[in-house]
């Protein structure tokens, strides 16, 4: 029992004496716990988190407009005008989470709470962003409501919009006669009452034809437009995720494979050999480079012949791959820097990379998150991959609106390859054999 609780506390003074093992083993869970209160239930200070969408209004009635006002004033949507056509681009580029199409004919409809059709509106969403959409419908329908509400309030409109339905009711000619009695009869009952008090409206509905009660709003979903931009099917979102994990795990794997070829001396025999310190990180970044394109590669050829997943472009496909590739070998060599043992490396690489797929989307829905993490997150190069990707399977990106990803990802694989690169020479010793002296003794691994 003496020897197994020595070698306990040998262990824990080894994890206390590594400063970054001991940091992401106990300081790293307490920072995610306060960081994730803060994201869920910390944001008193900043203001309601809005939901981007984009109205097309094909009525242009007064009506319509004062709806589109109602809803540019709420906190809860950040709303922009905009044709047909330029609504359907900005949600296919990801650019807005649905359009919301007032349909012809929405005013009049407005105006009628009594009879005929409810007023109609069209939603076209993001696939990738139901929840958002669920919320969307939830909010049209509140809007539409206090409308019923404030015709109940106007009291200079109630008389002129029950006359209009009394007139409406007396010249229909499908109406079934009981139908039309019992209507007159609501309607006088409702004279009456506006002569004698005020009152809250409460929802009522009927299911005889014609009578649509108080329903404030017909909504309806975009089918055509969505099949023509989204995904084909689930998984064509769920393999770009996948591959965005692949590049994590592929990376963090090289990253700790160098600490310990480090540690065991490997990397210092490989110096003392006629190669060059370049050529011995660049064959490192190639292996890494080779696997995390190949596995992904991989995963996009079994969802080919067992999923049915065809991209729009496998050119750009294979853009997106090779870019997001040149991206993760640079995080991995600059991962690999961050500690002097496995333990250590393995536990930051995992860290930094988690809090990426976390800022850049991979993890948590950007919608819930603050604002300030959703611009932190253009930093991540997860974001990025998962843009590029999408973009050629299903996005129907042109090879213009390619470039955009691709460069930021290039650019960030070369300027974390060059920072990693620099501090992997030195702590090799390749800077020491530069200046001619004779090599140390390699380090024994921890």
């Amino acid at each position: 029992m003496n020897c197994i609780v020595a070698l306990a506390w040998k262990d824990l003074k080894l994890l206390v004496r590594d400063r970054l093992a001991f940091f992401f083993t106990l300081v790293w869970p307490l920072g995610l716990a306060v960081l994730f209160g803060t994201m869920y239930g910390g944001n008193r200070g900043e203001s309601p988190r809005s939901i981007p969408i984009v109205i097309v209004d094909e009525d242009g009635t007064p009506a319509s407009q004062s709806f589109v006002d109602s809803l540019r004033s709420t906190h809860e949507l950040s709303v922009m005008l905009a044709s047909r056509d330029e609504a359907i681009e900005r949600v296919r580029r990801a650019k807005a989470v649905a359009f919301v199409v007032l349909k012809k004919g929405f005013g009049e409809a407005s105006e009628n709470p009594f009879w005929g059709e409810s007023p109609e509106v069209e939603i076209g969403a993001d696939p990738t962003r139901s929840p958002e959409a669920a919320m969307l419908e939830g909010i049209l329908m509140k809007y539409a409501s206090r409308r019923i509400q404030d015709f109940f309030r106007d009291q200079s409109n109630q008389r002129t919009e029950l006359e209009r339905a009394r007139h409406q009711i007396r010249t229909s000619t499908d109406m079934p006669p009981g139908l039309r009695r019992s209507l007159e009869n609501l309607f006088v009952s409702l004279d009456s009452l506006f002569d004698n008090e005020a009152f809250q409206a409460s929802d009522t509905t009927s299911g005889q034809t014609g009578f649509r009660g108080f329903q404030p709003l017909s909504i309806t979903r975009s089918e055509t437009t969505i099949k023509r931009t989204g995904p084909p099917s689930a998984y064509a979102i769920s393999f770009p995720q996948g591959a965005v994990w692949a590049f994590l795990a592929v990376s963090a794997t090289f990253a700790v494979s160098i600490v310990h070829e480090r540690t065991r001396g490997t990397l210092f025999r490989l110096l003392a050999t006629p190669m060059t310190p370049f050529d011995i990180l660049a064959g490192k970044a190639l292996a890494c480079f080779v696997a995390t394109t190949g596995v992904v590669a991989g995963l996009f050829i079994l969802g080919y012949f067992a999923f049915g997943i065809v991209p729009n472009s496998v050119w750009m496909l294979a853009a997106g791959i090779v870019s997001s590739g040149i991206a993760f070998v640079g995080l991995m060599m600059l991962l690999s820097t961050l500690g002097k043992t496995e333990q250590s490396v393995g536990g930051v690489s995992w860290g930094i990379l988690i809090m990426l797929a976390m800022f850049g989307g991979a993890m948590i829905p950007l919608f819930v998150m603050p604002t300030w993490m959703r611009t932190l997150g253009t930093i991540s190069p997860i974001k990025w991959s998962i843009l590029a990707i999408e973009g050629a399977v299903w996005r129907n990106f042109t090879p213009v609106e390619m470039i955009k990803p691709c460069t930021i990802l290039i650019a960030i694989g070369i300027a974390t390859f060059g920072v990693g690169a620099k501090n992997v020479h030195l702590v090799t010793g390749g800077t020491v054999l530069a200046k001619g002296k004779k090599p140390a003794t390699p380090e024994r691994g921890e």
